[in-house]
């Protein structure tokens, strides 16, 4: 079988695993679908914008996610999977094209390409992987796949019911996963038959965070580039700047860059720990997309005093701490007080500017993003700056 087509294709697991240059040339539809989610958002501040948003980035992330899951297996030299990623980027960006007028106009388009990406995935691997185990795998996931498209169809053609049956669809899939696509007579995929690389898949999860904090930072040096550049719209912008630094710390330290190690450790069951920061990670990304646009707005207009505006400035920051506390009880058993105690503080401290002008309620959020960065840090500071003593301190130098 090694020599066979499924030998050729998939990726000798002992073999360290380093993100292709194809994977991140798949992840330019991502950057897309993003600018074009928070260019929606901005138009629709209300909860129903807020809703369909919301849905269409599940849609979005689910692609990415499934796609980087079903990579991480496979040689991405090989010449189906070259195929294959292109396929699945195409229809990305038929999707993030159909962004603003999904729930409208194009919702054909939008479920269209997303049920073909899905359905052209197991069309590609399904036969390629015959004889092999993983070949029933994709078969559990295509089938299901089959039926959530069903929604996905009916709730493009029937309007009054797309926003619950997308809704639904969503859910149903997130859960499947979870659930290990368990389907009758089939049976359900093991963990060891979902086991991933954990370097490779944590990797490409610090790649897509710093994708959506680059289009924070982008659509905020083009709002202050179109603002006149006056002393209020420079504070706005670099407490914008400010926010995306905390974030990005606030990521990395400390189960950023341990999420690997404890994947790879915990061995087959692993692949449940990657699966749960993949859910994690379409929550924090979420709540970048709403600073994108928090700050944006406030860059352009920061006397402006609208709730709408206030509530995605202090959600969004928010959404990113709650499900970073969470990884980090998943990854290190550990739960930073800091943070604990940071997130009722950016919602009461934010939500106690309103009726102040916006440039204010980006003010709390960078500062208590600020207090918690350097409270995280001062335990290692504390222990750098410690002398050494005990069986640390160096050897007494000897007199003769």
């Amino acid at each position: 079988m090694a020599n066979g087509l499924p030998g050729r294709l998939l990726q000798q697991r002992e073999n360290p695993r380093r993100t292709s240059f194809l994977e991140l040339f798949f992840d330019l539809a991502f950057i897309f679908a993003l600018t074009r989610l928070s260019r929606t958002l901005l138009n629709d501040l209300s909860v129903n914008g807020a809703f369909q948003v919301l849905v269409m980035l599940a849609a979005l992330w689910w692609v990415w996610f499934v796609t980087a899951w079903s990579a991480d297996w496979f040689d991405p030299r090989a010449p189906l999977i070259v195929v294959l990623l292109l396929w699945v980027m195409f229809g990305g960006l038929l999707m993030a094209s159909a962004v603003p007028t999904a729930f409208d106009s194009h919702a054909g388009l939008f479920a269209l390409a997303y049920v073909a990406i899905h359905l052209g995935r197991a069309a590609l691997l399904i036969p390629a992987l015959r004889g092999h185990p993983l070949q029933l795998r994709s078969l559990r996931v295509a089938i299901w796949f089959s039926i959530s498209g069903v929604l996905w169809v009916v709730g493009a053609v029937v309007a009054q019911a797309r926003e619950a049956l997308w809704a639904l669809a969503i859910v149903l899939e997130y859960a499947l996963a979870r659930l290990r696509w368990p389907f009758p007579r089939l049976g359900r995929s093991s963990w060891p038959d979902l086991q991933v690389n954990g370097e490779h898949l944590s990797e490409r999860y610090q790649q897509i965070f710093i994708i959506a904090l680059g289009e924070l930072i982008l659509v905020g040096g083009v709002a202050y580039g179109d603002s006149g550049m006056a002393r209020e719209n420079t504070l706005a912008f670099a407490l914008a700047f400010v926010t995306a630094v905390a974030l990005a710390r606030l990521y990395l330290v400390p189960a950023g860059t341990r999420l690997g190690a404890s994947i790879v450790a915990a061995g087959p069951p692993g692949s449940k720990l990657a699966l749960t920061a993949g859910y994690l990670h379409v929550v924090m990304i979420a709540g970048v997309l709403a600073t994108s646009v928090a700050m944006e707005l406030t860059i352009g207009d920061p006397g402006e005093r609208d709730p709408g505006r206030l509530a995605v400035g202090v959600i969004g920051p928010a959404l990113v701490l709650t499900a970073r506390i969470v990884l980090a009880a998943l990854v290190d058993s550990s739960l930073p007080w800091a943070r604990l105690v940071g997130v009722p503080a950016i919602v009461v401290f934010g939500w106690a500017t309103q009726g102040l002008p916006q440039l204010a309620t980006s003010a709390v959020v960078a500062g208590v993003l600020l207090l918690i960065v350097v409270v995280d840090a001062m335990p290692a500071l504390w222990r750098q700056s410690r002398p050494a003593s005990g069986s640390d301190a160096p050897y007494p130098r000897r007199h003769g």
